[in-house]
């Protein structure tokens, strides 16, 4: 129970003429005893909270950057009207900051024995799981001058999933994915590998695709076309240690990697590759496998919604034994990590060679976009140290990007705008050179 602010101001106006006219208890009484009566009697006819019966409806995930919209529904089974107020309470990275009171707080009128619902509009600030707090009743009497108020436990998540802002990339990959496949209007061979099918040769082909024994059995001559390896596997790494957690803008770099990873599986799961997805550090924070068609891409953003960056070192060894059991078979194995130094010599590098044995291996790096503006800049000693320190700093990531390249490694070192872009195109350059 509590007063509201009207019952408090009918007592202080109430109190001003008493103290001028009749000071002392009997004047006090004498004004606050009915006011106490009035509230008495609201109170009493206020409608009971504990009584009301709330349940919940609406979205159960949403991108991030995305408004989700949670229904929250209040059945009044009592035999007097509610007049309230309610507050929807959520984490704060459930909203935008300063948003919170207009969108949680909401006024509604139940009469008896009906049920009204009313709406709150999420629009989380962070990937993960948003879980609902207590949903708080304040029941107001005819007068508005008591409350009866009560708090109510309705469980609910929303789950905040990667943006994925590289879509808009998709279209244009996909093209060249047609390009390569021989599936576009243009009368041209199709690369790759894989036997596609046989047409009329045309002047322009390359006689080397020209099938003989076909050109035997008919009265043209017969030429092979070719298409990109099909049915290939592709197992997404990301690391997830300590290095995946520093900033890069406004994001860690986990959340670049992770917008990376989805537009090449978008790409693959449409080439007809299959995939899957390993985030470790020390020990596997996700796993997807056995995804196809249309379910690849659910299933790796549902993953990577709850990821974070751990603070620790990433154990290579214990990385690269999980990814070989994980990928049994030839696979192209794309691994989001860092290009610094320290953690690729020591610990990336010396265990390279089990992987790049058995399978193709890609590295794709987040380049932090400031550091090449460092380098550039000029016009007094603090900067000219500046663009020392950068130009340093760029020339060991050609190093160790080098080092990785001599053992037979695709890099891909890019800043998270062009990370997206700059993987896909690397993937269509390894089935465009028949790698895969």
């Amino acid at each position: 129970m509590a007063l509201t602010g009207r019952a408090a101001l009918l007592a202080a106006l109430g109190s001003i003429p008493v103290g001028i006219l009749e000071p002392g208890w009997t004047g006090i009484l004498a004004v606050n005893g009915p006011l106490a009566l009035a509230c008495a009697c609201d109170y009493v006819l206020a409608a009971p909270v504990r009584r009301l019966l709330l349940t919940r409806s609406g979205d159960t995930s949403v991108r991030l950057g995305d408004t989700a919209n949670v229904t929250l529904t209040v059945t009044n089974p009592t035999r007097r009207p509610l007049r309230a107020q309610l507050r929807d309470a959520w984490p704060p990275s459930a909203w935008q900051p300063g948003t919170e009171t207009e969108v949680s707080r909401h006024r509604l009128a139940v009469p008896p024995g009906e049920r009204r619902r009313v709406t709150t509009r999420l629009r989380p600030t962070r990937r993960g799981d948003r879980q609902a707090d207590l949903v708080t009743i304040r029941s107001y009497g005819p007068l508005g001058l008591f409350t009866r108020q009560s708090a109510h436990k309705v469980p609910w998540t929303v789950r905040v999933l990667p943006p994925f802002t590289s879509r808009k990339h998709l279209p244009s990959r996909l093209a060249r994915l047609r390009e390569l496949d021989g599936r576009t209007s243009a009368l041209t061979r199709g690369e790759g590998t894989e036997f596609d099918s046989l047409r009329e040769y045309v002047p322009g082909d390359d006689t080397r695709s020209i099938d003989w024994r076909a050109t035997a059995r008919q009265s043209s001559v017969a030429v092979r076309t070719w298409r990109p390896e099909r049915d290939r596997h592709i197992l997404l790494v990301l690391d997830t240690g300590r290095t995946s957690a520093g900033r890069v803008g406004d994001a860690p770099r986990l959340d670049a990697s992770m917008d990376a990873a989805l537009l090449l599986a978008a790409l693959a799961s449409r080439a007809g590759d299959r995939l899957a997805l390993l985030a470790y550090d020390r020990r596997v924070r996700a796993l997807v496998q056995g995804s196809t068609g249309g379910d690849v891409l659910p299933s790796l953003v549902n993953a990577m919604a709850t990821l974070e960056p751990e603070l620790v070192e990433t154990d290579a060894r214990g990385l690269t034994a999980t990814a070989l059991r994980t990928a049994p078979r030839r696979s192209l194995i794309v691994l989001l990590t860092t290009l610094d130094a320290a953690p690729v010599e020591q610990g990336l590098l010396p265990v390279l060679p089990q992987l790049t044995r058995r399978h193709t291996v890609l590295v794709a790096s987040v380049a932090d976009p400031h550091i090449a503006r460092m380098a550039q800049a000029r016009g007094n000693a603090e900067a000219v140290y500046e663009a020392a320190a950068a130009a340093r700093a760029q020339d060991e990531r050609r190093r160790t990007a080098e080092q990785l390249r001599r053992h037979g490694v695709t890099v891909v070192d890019a800043t998270p705008e062009e990370l997206a872009p700059a993987l896909a195109d690397a993937y269509l350059a390894l089935k465009a050179a028949g790698r895969l």
